[in-house]
């Protein structure tokens, strides 16, 4: 992978879509073509991936957004930050996040 996500690195929302809250779920909407799935559209997050979502403001690196999300969820810090960095990526590889900082 060209641009490999980082536990070093804070990432946020890109400004190329809209996330809205709809019945409960945030749903990412593309504003641009190419942005995400041909076949999908709207992206929704789970209730794990929202929480992974709220905390990616640009300023925390990925491993700040593990270490928030360990108190809250029963897993090893590893586990969360498999879970954080997979997301990321999918969302970075559909543009609905970039890159925001290198700490």
């Amino acid at each position: 992978m060209a641009n490999e996500v980082s536990l070093d690195t804070a990432y946020r929302p890109s400004e190329d879509i809209v996330a809205r809250e709809i019945q409960g779920e945030l749903v990412i909407v593309p504003l641009v073509s190419g942005i995400g799935d041909m076949e999908d559209e709207l992206f929704t997050l789970n209730e794990t991936a929202r929480c992974i979502w709220d905390r990616l403001d640009g300023q925390r690196p990925l491993r700040g957004v593990a270490q928030d999300l360990a108190g809250q969820f029963r897993a090893t810090a590893g586990e969360i930050e498999t879970d954080v960095v997979g997301l990321v990526a999918e969302l970075v590889r559909r543009g609905m996040l970039v890159e925001a900082a290198r700490v």
